[in-house]
């Protein structure tokens, strides 16, 4: 199973800011802690360790216990939580949302890096312990990112209302998607795992959280992936510190204000408010408002004084819900952790956040960009090379390809470089004529110069357009194998559910990527199933 690899910055899909933070621009550097290099992981732990409550680590393997105790629990799994009470075991991070049925194919990349990148940091650091970490944003709310998947093209969606925390969310009406699923499956002995996965998964628990989490412990287990959901009473009562800080003096607020200046160039990610904090119940997650002299819960009639909010921060902390700005602190205050894996859009409001960890005493994670995966057939790379296309021509932006391919194909030179610059030559004979006349005929010359120029320009593109009919059969075939790879000229990993491949090739989809993937090198990777 052969693949190639390209780099992240060549591949054209990651912003200008990502590219410059994967090219360690002198500019950003005060934005980050320590660049993901496997040397950088020693000075990391070295930082972590020294701020890191040893009484954390008991809290956190008691609530996984907890957490756990309805699901079957592999070895693997089971001892990571207990060797998260050792101090010589960190933590590697990614989170996401509770997608239906993992949602795009990223959700596994994600889970795969952080796999991946704690056995090489093994490898390196025998004398520590290093844990994958998958963090379920359970406490999130747009159910309409997370309702729906697509398999085989198709868009498999939940219909239901939801207007708390999408983790508490009850799995009423998944049999109607399940009946949907099931008849776009088809026959064969991957088709009938994936059926009983997605069963057991949302038939058999009653809230999204569970569901998840069982999807994602079957799929990993072996792996020793461990399952964190933050929304629970015991790591709540760890950010109430942080959380009455926000309340009282809007920190974050203030520092991540005071960090945007510095990303001015690029397109600033999240804007944080000036309280980062939601009261949430089973049906609400609303904004916290300071207004009046008092702290109201936006859209509802409640409303608490300074001292009676502070109480009820101590007394039902499960009430108050991070927002996107102070998420990423309060995982970082539960979980003895190195280094956070998010996609390009996450690592971009990560940027923004290391000012308010210094203002909380909070060591800013190391931050390192997903893998990213083009999966193709054998079937799909033979057609690739009958066409004379390489996977760095697949990337490119289709038009660009089309006028490339146009011209290699075609029997004639659709660059009129060498006329124009011949003409140009012609022409700088008749300046030296003008420059001795007077100016109306200077810029006669002028006139007439741009005009045939610009007929050179024009014959060129019709001749490249008539190219284009004339081999439209060939470039139709390029267009359709490049649209199999790019859906909606999007990335394969935003578009499709792992089903899609998993149902043809069954679990070694999971164990090549788990082979593939090289978190460290920030490489796009193309694999051939």
């Amino acid at each position: 199973m052969p693949s190639d690899c390209i780099t992240y910055q060549n591949s054209g899909y990651f912003s200008k800011l990502i590219v410059d933070y994967l090219d360690q621009k002198a500019e950003l550097k005060s934005l980050y802690n320590q660049f993901p290099t496997v040397e950088n992981f020693n000075l990391q732990m070295e930082e972590k360790s020294k701020n890191f409550p040893i009484e954390n680590r008991e809290i956190l393997a008691k609530a996984l216990a907890n957490q756990y105790q309805n699901f079957e629990v592999s070895e693997t799994t089971s001892n990571n939580i207990k060797l998260l009470k050792d101090t010589k075991t960190f933590t590697i991070t990614t989170g996401h949302q509770l997608n239906l049925y993992t949602g795009p194919l990223y959700f596994l990349y994600k889970i795969v890096s952080v796999i991946n990148l704690t056995k090489e940091l093994k490898a390196v650091y025998p004398e520590h312990n290093f844990v994958p970490v998958y963090w379920m944003a359970t406490e999130d709310h747009d159910f309409d990112e997370i309702n729906f998947f697509n398999f085989k093209g198709k868009k498999i969606q939940w219909n239901k209302e939801s207007k708390g925390p999408v983790g508490r969310l009850n799995t009423e009406g998944l049999e109607l998607v399940f009946e949907q699923f099931s008849n776009e499956l088809g026959l064969g002995n991957n088709a009938n795992y994936l059926r009983e996965l997605f069963k057991k998964s949302y038939l058999e628990h009653t809230n999204l959280a569970d569901a998840t989490r069982y999807l994602a412990n079957e799929l990993f287990k072996n792996e020793g992936l461990i399952i964190v959901d933050g929304d629970d009473l015991e790591l709540k009562k760890l950010f109430i510190p942080y959380a009455k800080e926000e309340l009282l003096h809007q920190t974050s607020f203030k520092k991540v204000n005071e960090t945007l200046p510095l990303l001015e160039r690029y397109n600033v990610q999240v804007n944080p408010r000036e309280i980062n904090l939601f009261y949430i119940q089973d049906d609400l997650r609303e904004r916290i408002v300071y207004e009046n002299g008092n702290y109201a819960i936006n859209n509802t009639s409640l409303s608490f004084s300074e001292s009676e909010i502070l109480t009820e921060l101590e007394n039902n902390p499960k009430n108050f819900s991070p927002n996107v700005i102070l998420r990423p602190l309060y995982q970082e205050v539960i979980l003895p952790n190195l280094c956070y894996i998010g996609g390009g859009g996450e690592l971009a409001y990560w940027l923004e956040l290391k000012s308010n960890f210094e203002a909380n005493d909070v060591t800013f994670p190391i931050l390192l960009l997903r893998n990213s995966v083009l999966l193709a057939t054998k079937k799909q790379e033979e057609k690739l090379d009958k066409l004379g296309l390489n996977w760095n021509d697949v990337f490119q932006k289709q038009k660009d390809l089309i006028n490339k391919k146009t011209k290699e194909y075609s029997n004639f030179t659709i660059d009129f470089s060498e006329q124009k610059a011949f003409l140009k030559k012609q022409f700088e004979d008749l300046y030296t004529i003008a420059n001795q006349t007077d100016k109306s005929f200077l810029g006669a010359v002028k006139a007439q110069e741009v005009k045939q120029l610009k007929g050179l320009d024009t014959l060129e593109k019709r001749l490249l357009k008539a190219e284009k009919r004339n081999l439209n059969t060939r470039l139709e075939q390029i267009i359709s194998i490049q649209n199999d790879f790019f859906p909606s000229q999007s990335l394969q990993e935003r578009k499709d559910n792992f089903a899609t491949f998993y149902v043809s090739h069954g679990e070694v989809l999971i164990s090549i990527l788990l082979k593939e993937l090289k978190p460290l090198e920030h490489e796009f990777t193309v694999i051939a199933l």
